[in-house]
C-alpha cells in the first residue's frame, strides 16, 4: 500500500503492475488463511463478495464521472475490498466511509487554502488506502 499510495500522489495514476497484485495477493492470502485458520479470523466467501460489491460501486461511479473516479481506484477497491470484507460489512462501510471522508476534508483544504475549482485533480487511492487501515484498525479495537 504505501507504493501504490506514493505512486499515485507522484502521477495521479494507480498501475496495474501493483493494483492487479495487490488484489492477487488479498484473495490468496486470505484463501489460505481461511483454509488454515477455519471460521476463526473471518470469511473469505464474504471477503470476495466485498471486493466484488466495492469494486462495482466505485466502478458505477467512475462510468459516472470518470474525472472524479479513476479505474485505478476501482482496482485498488477490489483488494481493499476484500481485506475489510474479511472482517464483516460493517468494517467495510466504516472503511469506504473514513476514506471518503478523509477525501472530503482533503477537497475542502484544497478549494479554502489553495483555490481549487471542480476540475482540480487529486489522489483518491491514498485516501481509499488510509481508510481501509483505518477500518481495519478500529474494528480490531473494537474486536
Amino acid at each position: 500500500m504505501v507504493a501504490v499510495t506514493a505512486v499515485d500522489l507522484a502521477v495521479l495514476r494507480l498501475p496495474d503492475v501493483l493494483t492487479y497484485p495487490l488484489a492477487l495477493l488479498a484473495v490468496a492470502g486470505l484463501g489460505v488463511c481461511a483454509l488454515v485458520g477455519g471460521d476463526a479470523g473471518g470469511s473469505w466467501a464474504r471477503a470476495l463478495l466485498a471486493g466484488g460489491a466495492l469494486a462495482g460501486a466505485l466502478l458505477v461511479l467512475a462510468l459516472i464521472n470518470p474525472r472524479g473516479m479513476g479505474l485505478g481506484d476501482v482496482k485498488l477497491s477490489l483488494a481493499l475490498g476484500v481485506a475489510l470484507g474479511w472482517y464483516g460489512w460493517d468494517v467495510l462501510v466504516l472503511g469506504v466511509f473514513a476514506g471518503f471522508l478523509l477525501a472530503s476534508v482533503h477537497a475542502v483544504h484544497l478549494v479554502a487554502l489553495r483555490g481549487a475549482g471542480r476540475g482540480t485533480a487529486f489522489s483518491m487511492g491514498p485516501f481509499l488506502a488510509a481508510g481501509a487501515l483505518v477500518g481495519l484498525v478500529l474494528a480490531g479495537l473494537a474486536g
